[in-house]
């Protein structure tokens, strides 16, 4: 499945506000927390969005940006 940049970007964009949690505590957290929440929510509507459009289901489309998300992550050298 090919899938859009513009939906790649908004998952990598939420995975990268969880990252953020780690270590912090309190008011800090609770901040973040709200931006991964915002970042997540922005993702889950792009990609309903896309379902709608394409007549792909969501879960499908979802499953393919978080694949290549994650392909996009990894070190191909190692």
């Amino acid at each position: 499945m090919d899938v859009p940049q513009d939906l790649i970007s908004l998952e990598r964009a939420a995975e990268e506000q969880r990252a953020r949690l780690a270590g912090l505590d309190g008011e800090e957290f609770e901040a973040q927390q709200r931006a991964w929440q915002e970042a997540a929510r922005a993702a889950q509507a792009a990609i309903a969005d896309h379902a709608k459009v394409s007549g792909r289901p969501a879960e499908v489309i979802e499953t393919a940006v978080k694949r290549a998300v994650r392909q996009a992550e990894e070190d191909p050298a190692e």
